[in-house]
């Protein structure tokens, strides 16, 4: 496990709930000349070694994609090491926190596929596992840190008088029980009387009047190389610029406690803060590894002070990478949807979501892009994390969904956008011959879940007019359209075309065989007049199947009412009242047809 070295030998035993009044607390030092944090230990870990990762997010808002990446990273790790993944909500901040966001955050994991191990609606042997029920054990080792000597109670009226007497206390070391020094304003000098008065308790950072001291953090990662310090295994950890050491290198980070300054564990109000919050939990859980966003790093300087104080090892820590923008600014609100609520709004499929947030950041060392959850749990290393910031690409992320989308079952896609049509009112039954040939003939135009009602309602609308008032409708109006128009009008009126209909696709292109002969065209000078005419468009999917398609959603009622479904029959209407001689793209009266409703 990780460890302090240097770090004090303390008996933790479980107290009594000491009854505290609510009051700060500040960390307690004395004057070092240095020492050393590291998150490695001596030995490689047993194989026995319970691996044990957390989650733990705040319900101040919406899960945020970067979040999302950081719960699916934790949960990779602890499923391939056959570990477990605990889900913690951080709800200390009461203003902000709320049950709705708390339920959002848990439907969204679970739209995933992140199934937690401990966690809220699972319970576990580490609970409670919301901050908010904790507030007793924090208290509870609060008071060992006071008993300890590693924090005191400040009563300065404000943080301005605060900061300006423990100036002068920086350069002494407090004896528990020595009276008061001036500027001082630590409880053990205050009188037994206000001991317990509001203020803060702050940790009390080592550092010298005299001299800069530095907080070093060493650690590598489980390898073997060539330059690295034999005997030692060791995590990613990131340093303040970089993410996650590559296997070949061995970084180190540093902080003068000149820049920390003493900092509060526990407000006037009686409420921890987060740092102390997450120290305690992590250690109480017994958490063996850290795996955040390096947006964290700063924390781990004040975590590990209180993990030195508290006597607890410390866990292995990884520091991944921000998520990134186009412009490699940090992904925000500004650049579009980030949550995975939006995502999943949008039509997107959650095994797509998973792949793509798996490599942002990470890969297999194969060309291969395409993974299902299990497979990433096969296939994930945390060595493989790259250390620079990924690019969120939406487009990519569209793509991917497409490719997942298309590659499911045949009977799956067609349930789930057969419900996704009913749902929206554009069909009234989910099921059917009709929702199985339509699927599968625009399955090719479909990369979201939502896709689907546009590309349906493209096919039943009939937007002639428009098409050919358009510029690129034009070089078809005059190839004799006219001409191929009558000829149509005259296979409608004489049953000819409705029989080819009947008999399906055979039928369809006898017909369309026999007609092209008749007027002497083939190719695309056969092909667009006829899109044209019978669909209104000049682009779609296979123009013999969607006719077909038409023609059975005309016949069996399938279209709900109101869709701008245009039938067979009504679109030859519109064609014979069409004056070809005086039409032209700035004619008034043409208008188009994607507004006509369908009449039941």
């Amino acid at each position: 496990m990780g460890c302090l070295v240097g770090a004090p030998a303390f008996g933790i035993k479980v107290l009594g709930i000491p009854e505290m009044a609510p009051s700060r607390l500040l960390f307690r030092g004395r004057v070092f000349r240095s020492f050393t944090v590291s998150a490695s230990s001596s030995s490689p870990p047993s194989s026995t070694e319970s691996i044990r990762v957390r989650f733990a997010p705040s319900p101040t808002g919406n899960l945020h994609v970067g979040g999302a990446r950081t719960a699916l990273f934790n949960y990779l790790f602890a499923r391939s090491k056959g570990g477990k993944f605990v889900l913690r909500i951080e709800d200390t901040d009461l203003e902000r926190s709320t049950k709705e966001s708390e339920d959002a955050l848990l439907r969204d994991l679970s739209w995933l596929g992140l199934d937690w191990d401990e966690g809220p609606g699972v319970g576990g042997d580490y609970g409670p596992y919301r901050q908010s029920e904790r507030n007793a054990l924090y208290k509870q080792y609060a008071e060992k840190l006071l008993q300890s000597g590693h924090v005191y109670r400040c009563f300065c009226s404000n943080e301005s008088d605060h900061f300006s007497c423990i100036w002068w206390a920086k350069a002494i070391t407090i004896v528990p029980g020595a009276g008061k020094d001036e500027g001082d304003c630590e409880t053990e000098a205050a009188p037994s009387c206000v001991q317990w008065q509001v203020g803060a308790v702050y940790l009390r950072v080592p550092t010298t009047k005299f001299q800069s001291i530095s907080f070093v953090v060493r650690v590598k990662w489980v390898i073997d190389k060539p330059g690295c310090e034999a005997g030692l295994e060791h995590l990613s950890f990131a340093d303040s610029e970089k993410s996650l050491c590559k296997l070949s290198k061995c970084i180190q980070v540093s902080w003068s406690f000149d820049t920390l300054g003493d900092f509060v564990i526990m407000r006037s109000n009686g409420q921890p803060v987060y740092n102390f919050c997450v120290t305690v939990d992590d250690a109480t859980m017994a958490i063996s590894h850290v795996i955040r966003a390096e947006e964290h790093l700063p924390n781990t300087l004040r975590q590990a002070l209180i993990y030195k104080a508290l006597g607890f090892p410390m866990p292995r820590f990884a520091h991944v990478s921000l998520i990134l923008a186009p412009d490699r600014s940090k992904l925000s609100k500004r650049h579009g949807a980030t949550s995975v609520g939006q995502f999943k709004e949008m039509g997107f499929l959650p095994q797509a979501m998973v792949n793509y947030l798996a490599l942002l950041g990470w890969g297999d060392g194969t060309e291969n892009e395409f993974f299902t959850l299990d497979q990433l749990v096969d296939k994930f290393k945390i060595e493989r994390v790259n250390k620079s910031g990924a690019v969120f690409d939406s487009a990519k992320l569209r793509w991917m969904n497409g490719q997942h989308l298309r590659s499911l079952p045949s009977e799956e896609l067609t349930k789930l956008i057969g419900e996704r049509w009913k749902s929206t009112g554009m069909v009234m039954e989910s099921e059917g011959s009709f929702i199985e040939e339509a699927v599968q003939l625009l399955k090719d135009g479909i990369d979201l879940i939502t896709d689907a009602d546009n590309a349906l309602s493209s096919l039943l609308s009939y937007p002639l007019y428009s098409t050919l008032s358009s510029p690129e409708g034009k070089p078809v109006l005059e190839d004799k359209l006219s001409e191929v128009a009558a000829s149509l009008l005259a296979a409608y009126d004489s049953g000819d075309f409705s029989s080819a209909l009947e008999e399906g696709s055979a039928g369809w292109q006898k017909w369309v065989k026999s007609f092209g002969k008749s007027l002497k065209r083939k190719g695309k000078s056969l092909f667009m007049p006829l899109r044209v005419l019978l669909t209104g468009k000049l682009h779609g999917p296979d123009m013999g199947a969607g006719l077909l398609l038409v023609y059975k959603a005309g016949r069996c009622g399938v279209v709900a009412p109101g869709s701008r479904f245009v039938t067979l029959d009504e679109r030859f209407k519109m064609l014979r009242e069409i004056e070809w001689e005086s039409f032209n793209k700035d004619n008034p009266a043409m208008e188009s047809a994607e507004a006509v409703p369908v009449s039941n």
